[in-house]
């Protein structure tokens, strides 16, 4: 009985260890490696900027003639000479960009406060003594956009329209030698001028909906004819128009709230 017991029990193991034996193993299998987060630039965004600019202003008279009972006809024209009008900007810019792959797209609209301001003599022989001032004191931008990105960080170019406020005068200098106070405004003009615009920036994500950009843009403003008006009590017969070309440069540092979605990490 006894033996019996014995050889069963071995019959019993050596049909276990082949069952188990037969059983294939599990097989391994391998997590998933995460890649780096993609940041995805879509969606509307406000923001502000804030940085300098300088203007190119050259002045041309436009043609006219007075007749004095002393002097006799007097011509004026020919130009008046150049400045460059520098200084300070800053504002707010609100646009919309979609992404496809790397490629990105957008619109924007930007306003600026400006105090770019500039002077010289006039080089006119019959305005010798008088010296033209010009001040940009607003700058518009309506753009598209187009750039690359490398996840966080986006290079762009963009190009549209571009106005600006202008402010013009002519104001009295130590060589004018009439009794007049130094500084006098004899005369002054304004207008708000359109042109175009291109421009290029880079821009990096500090944080899923924050993003930091420097950019660079020149402003095409062409020449436009500005009427110059004398204060009625100096010399009034001497209103005139003046032939004004003018370009804009303008560096900003910008700062951008995108109304997004997080940056979302890929497998």
């Amino acid at each position: 009985m006894k033996t019996y017991f014995v050889a069963a029990s071995a019959l019993m193991l050596g049909i276990a260890n082949a069952s188990a034996a037969d059983l294939a193993a599990r097989p391994y299998v391998k997590a998933p490696p995460i890649v780096a987060a993609s940041y995805d630039w879509s969606g509307f965004y406000v923001g502000a900027n804030g940085g300098g600019g300088w203007s190119r202003k050259c002045w041309d008279i436009v043609p006219f003639a007075i007749t004095n009972p002393t002097l006799g006809v007097l011509n004026f024209t020919g130009p008046e000479g150049c400045h460059t009008a520098s200084g300070a900007t800053a504002g707010g810019q609100i646009g919309y960009r979609w992404q496809q792959a790397a490629w990105v797209f957008g619109v924007e609209a930007q306003g600026n406060w400006a105090d770019l301001s500039g002077s010289n003599p006039s080089v006119a022989p019959l305005f010798a003594g008088f010296a033209n001032r010009s001040k940009i004191d607003a700058i518009g931008l309506f753009t598209g956009q187009i750039g690359y990105s490398w996840g966080a960080f986006l290079l762009y170019a963009k190009g549209g329209a571009a106005v600006v406020r202008d402010r013009y005068e002519s104001f009295i200098t130590p060589a004018f030698g009439l009794g007049l106070p130094v500084g006098f405004i004899a005369d002054h003009g304004s207008e708000t001028r359109w042109g175009g615009t291109i421009g290029a920036g880079a821009e990096y994500a500090i944080a899923p909906n924050w993003s930091l950009a420097v950019e660079y843009d020149h402003l095409f403003m062409g020449t436009d004819t500005v009427h110059m008006t004398y204060d009625p009590a100096f010399i009034a017969q001497i209103n005139h128009d003046e032939r004004i070309r003018q370009d804009v440069d303008m560096v900003t540092v910008r700062v951008n709230y995108r109304f997004g979605g997080p940056v979302v990490a890929k497998y």
